[in-house]
């Protein structure tokens, strides 16, 4: 690891600048993390160009985030080399991925901090701006196991403009997509307590915020991993209620466990806009069991027809894949056809990308 030129002024409140990249989570960690540092004594400043620390919170869910990851570690290493930056602190999904091996590929990192670390932050940046002396190769990682509950988010310091904030509702992923990597890098699904959510959601109405996306890597699933526990259209009855709140939002449905009480929340609900974020993939049935989605076409399309009879107005989002493994021209053309008939509002395609280690990595037909 290289020693920055640059020295901080003693006496001097120290500074740092937040970098945050990838997905809307992503971000409320970000949030967290700042806010965790801000009461630690560190002023936040926009731009890293002087900063006495950077901090980066990495994506590290495709080969694509990867490399624009890596790309702004150099960035600021480059900084740090002309004492422009006093050091580098990573963590996110890519710190969490990759481990040790990242400090080999950038040696300027300063500091590795894992996910389920991220509200030992403030530990890692004094490690930066007040280092000990003889500090070892180890004393350069944060890490810690994943907790037994979904982590508070009750720290936060805004990166968003001040009318909307994101609401993370739970963590990790117990579905087992083909394709996706994201139950390896972060965890088993936990959700947070009902009341948690209730009270941080307060929290952000009283700071000035009108409209609240709910967000998880599956929003639907919410509640099903606490036995007994409340669901999603509890949480959103609660959540209505909320004076100060003008809008609600949902993202990151999974197509399987919306049932009826859901949509009927979401259809009575005074603030839940009829707005709705349902990636389908596919609606083939072989690259669906390729893929390991746990849904048909046909469930797709009942799906479909239940949103629009029991939720007025309702407006669609989804994302398609494709060229995943093995998809054939007719499975293509079939998965054309379902789009243009059902008219969707919004809709984002994206190519297949191979990702090591996930069980789509060993299908034939690459």
């Amino acid at each position: 690891m290289s020693k920055s030129k640059r020295k901080q002024k003693r006496g001097a409140t120290p500074t740092c600048a937040v970098i945050s990249l990838g997905c809307p989570k992503n971000l409320v960690d970000s949030e967290q993390m700042l806010g965790r540092l801000r009461a630690a004594g560190y002023r936040w400043v926009d731009n890293p160009d002087g900063a006495d620390l950077v901090l980066i919170n990495t994506c590290g869910f495709l080969d694509v985030a990867r490399e624009e990851s890596l790309a702004v570690i150099r960035q600021m290493s480059e900084l740090k080399q002309r004492g422009r930056l006093g050091g580098i602190v990573v963590a996110g999904c890519m710190a969490q991925r990759d481990g040790a091996s990242l400090l080999e590929a950038c040696p300027d990192i300063d500091q590795l901090v894992g996910l389920f670390a991220r509200d030992d932050i403030a530990e890692a940046a004094r490690r930066v701006t007040e280092p000990a002396d003889g500090q070892s190769e180890a004393d350069r990682l944060l890490f810690a196991e994943q907790p037994a509950g979904a982590m508070a988010d009750d720290h936060r310091e805004p990166l968003t403009p001040p009318h909307v904030a994101y609401l993370k509702i739970a963590e990790g992923c117990d579905r087992q997509c083909a394709f996706c990597s994201i139950p390896s890098i972060r965890g088993h699904y936990t959700s947070k307590p009902l009341e948690q959510v209730v009270v941080e959601a307060e929290q952000l109405a009283d700071r000035g915020v009108r409209e609240l996306v709910l967000i998880a890597q599956d929003t639907s699933y919410y509640g099903r991993d606490l036995e007994g526990g409340p669901r999603l259209a509890a949480l959103l009855r609660r959540l209505d209620q909320i004076e100060g709140l003008a809008w609600i939002r949902l993202m990151y449905l999974y197509p399987r466990d919306l049932d009826d009480e859901v949509l009927d929340a979401i259809g009575s609900g005074r603030r839940i806009l009829p707005y709705l974020d349902i990636p389908l993939q596919h609606v083939s049935d072989e690259v669906l069991r390729r893929m390991r989605r746990g849904v048909t076409r046909d469930q797709t399309e009942a799906l479909i027809d239940r949103l629009r009879e029991r939720i007025p107005g309702v407006v669609l989002r989804t994302t398609m894949m494709v060229g995943f493994p093995g998809e054939t021209e007719a499975q293509f053309e079939e998965l054309l056809e379902f789009v243009r008939r059902r008219r969707f509002d919004r809709l984002g395609a994206f190519a297949y990308r191979r990702e090591p280690g996930t069980p789509s990595d060993e299908l034939d037909g690459h």
